[in-house]
């Protein structure tokens, strides 16, 4: 659910190492083309994985990832991830992110909006769903909320909101 996203290429910039997962896979070789890096691509399973020096990305379903295959997590970002989900998926993706990274604290970013004016995705995740989700393994707390100037493709108002989530 990383895609492409100009993020990975700044923590590999800041000197981090990078896990990411994605189903789409054209996506994940236009990335590692604009880093201009050449892969490494093993099979496992259901699964590809990209990798080469600090970066390991992983294509396909999510679900099928497992904590052996992504190793020690020190954090995690899920800048885009959550809000792409539709509801009835988040509770499964939920779970299984804390599962497989061992409850890494987290920094994630959500919107919220009217979705009777627009549907997602990203779709609109309230701070109360936010609670649902991390509040009985991690103390949540909110860094930062601010409306999005123009709101969401111009049909409507919406926030932006940056959760920390440590775990208890």
């Amino acid at each position: 659910m990383c895609g492409k996203t100009l993020d990975i290429a700044w923590l590999l910039a800041q000197g981090y190492r990078v896990a990411g997962a994605e189903l789409i896979e054209i996506a994940i070789q236009q990335l590692f083309g604009e880093l201009d890096v050449t892969p490494q691509i093993l099979e496992m399973g259901e699964i590809k994985h990209y990798s080469a020096e600090n970066i390991d990305i992983f294509v396909g379903d999510i679900f099928q990832v497992s904590s052996e295959m992504l190793g020690s997590v020190d954090a995690i970002y899920d800048r885009a991830a959550l809000v792409a989900l539709p509801k009835e998926m988040r509770d499964l993706y939920t779970a299984h992110l804390r599962h497989i990274t061992d409850q890494a604290p987290q920094l994630l970013v959500t919107y919220e909006y009217d979705q009777t004016l627009m549907s997602g995705p990203p779709f609109s995740i309230s701070a109360e769903e936010v609670h649902h989700h991390y509040g009985d393994r991690y103390a949540v707390s909110q860094l930062e909320s601010t409306e999005l100037p123009g709101g969401f493709r111009g049909k409507c108002a919406a926030r932006e909101t940056v959760w920390l989530l440590k775990r208890h």
